[in-house]
């Protein structure tokens, strides 16, 4: 926590995306939360505006590189990458920081499961995000590292 106020300060990677955009509005209109840092690998040094012109108060934030030295020292960070690019750099995050990756990387068990719909090598999994499946609320519970879930997923299983 950044004050003892209780504002918790954030970060999120691919902030010129549909998912982090979206990330971008809830957290400015979130009471608790500061939008510190904004990333986006492919638009470096482009305002937030440029991507999301929607996105009124925060437009004139400058997209930051996508690096573990950028997105270090938040109390928050939001991964919203493409599938297969937010594990490596979670990996170089400190630990304390709360780290809620949107793309797939952490959300599977089975590495089998991972190669089938993914390719590449799997990564250890991530309490899912889903408090309301049968034992997920416990693992949730004081987590530092949380795979959110997908829109298809959550449909399908609720």
């Amino acid at each position: 926590m950044s004050s003892s106020l209780g504002t918790f300060t954030a970060a999120v990677a691919g902030a010129s995306g549909y998912a982090g955009g979206e990330v971008c509005r809830l957290l400015h209109a979130h009471p608790s939360i500061s939008l510190r840092t904004v990333c986006a690998s492919s638009s470096v040094g482009d305002p937030l505006s440029a991507h999301q012109p929607h996105l009124h108060g925060i437009g004139d934030y400058v997209l930051a590189p996508t690096d573990a030295t950028t997105l270090s020292g938040h109390d928050v960070v939001f991964l919203a990458l493409p599938h297969g690019h937010s594990a490596e750099l979670a990996a170089r995050l400190p630990e304390q920081t709360l780290v809620l990756d949107l793309a797939a990387d952490h959300r599977l068990s089975s590495s089998e499961s991972w190669e089938r719909w993914y390719g590449g090598s799997h990564v250890a999994p991530w309490p899912y995000g889903l408090p309301e499946l049968a034992g997920a609320r416990a693992k949730l519970t004081g987590a530092r590292r949380i795979a959110v879930p997908g829109c298809y997923p959550t449909a399908a299983i609720l």
